[in-house]
């Protein structure tokens, strides 16, 4: 008799204490009321707007960024155009009085002027094509930026 008491009474104790961890565990578990559940569920809609504002805003402020990245490095390219058009101009202008003032050195000159001019026009589509490559590195930097902040 005595195992079956202990075994009894182990019973009921285990009974109690799975009671009871029952109990705390269905009020932590049971639903809210609807107010209580309102309130949450516009307090987590307020954050998640918070965060798609700042989002936004940074998706925003990283556009304007590189859109006046794309006007600097257009505006410089167009600068060095200007500024090589005009180099070439005074070149051939040198080289065409050079060789108004000396016709027996007429066909050298106007090489001369020739080689100058297609090293210019060299320089210049480097440059150019070095620029665009560039203007494209920042753009596709700008799009991975943007992707990432839209996920």
């Amino acid at each position: 008799m005595s195992k079956d008491g202990i075994n009894s009474k182990d019973f009921l104790i285990g009974t109690l204490i799975g009671g009871i961890i029952g109990a705390t565990t269905a009020l932590f578990l049971a639903p809210k009321s609807g107010k209580e559940l309102r309130d949450d569920l516009g307090s987590q809609a307020v954050a998640l707007r918070d965060k798609t504002d700042k989002m936004t805003a940074d998706a925003k402020e990283k556009g304007t960024q590189y859109v006046s990245i794309a006007k600097d490095k257009t505006s410089n390219i167009t600068q060095l155009v200007a500024d090589q058009s005009g180099q070439i101009m005074n070149k051939v202008k040198d080289l065409r009085d050079r060789s108004k003032s000396d016709k027996t050195d007429s066909s050298t000159a106007m090489q001369d002027m020739r080689e100058e001019a297609m090293q210019a026009a060299d320089e210049t589509k480097d440059q150019v094509l070095q620029t665009k490559e560039d203007v494209k590195d920042e753009l596709k930097d700008a799009q991975k930026q943007a992707e990432q902040l839209n996920r």
